[in-house]
């Protein structure tokens, strides 16, 4: 089991949430996570260098489908909800994102805050910060159950 799944199974421990339409917002003050993933960490916000937009449709589909990014690079992620219903984008690797998926068609209402992902409520829009520590081919994409399952998928392309 990855590291991953250990995390989203540790939330089961936690109190148990609806996922509602509303955005969730993090904390203004919140520390930046020095945790390390397959796919980077929390980005410091000062030290980003460029903001990608990522608009989210009800067409299950993201714009842009693919991002490139250098290997130590911190992007800012500006993430648009263009539809009328709740989205997220979250970042890791397939496997995460399918077995994540898998987790949230099994249990809809887990509502869960981590630095690789943002829920955004119809016709609102969510930052998300990352650095991008290795390189190697990512992804992104809504885990809103059926989402996932029906090509709401993105890839990120982290060259050395």
């Amino acid at each position: 089991m990855t590291r991953f799944s250990v995390s989203i199974l540790a939330a089961f421990s936690l109190p148990v949430f609806a996922h509602g339409d509303a955005a969730h917002e993090k904390k203004a003050a919140a520390p930046i996570l020095a945790e390390e993933h397959e796919f980077g960490r929390e980005g410091d916000p000062k030290k980003a260098k460029r903001t990608i937009v990522v608009s989210m449709s009800d067409a299950l589909r993201f714009s842009p489908a693919e991002i490139v990014v250098k290997r130590g690079e911190t992007l800012k992620f500006r993430v648009m909800n263009q539809g009328k219903l709740q989205h997220e984008l979250v970042i890791g690797t397939m496997e995460q994102l399918k077995e994540h998926s898998v987790l949230m068609s099994r249990h809809p209402e887990m509502e869960h805050d981590e630095p690789f992902m943002t829920h955004v409520a119809p016709s609102k829009s969510g930052d998300l910060v990352w650095q991008f520590t290795r390189a190697g081919t990512f992804y992104y994409g809504c885990l809103v159950p059926g989402h996932f399952e029906g090509g709401m998928v993105g890839k990120i392309l982290v060259k050395p």
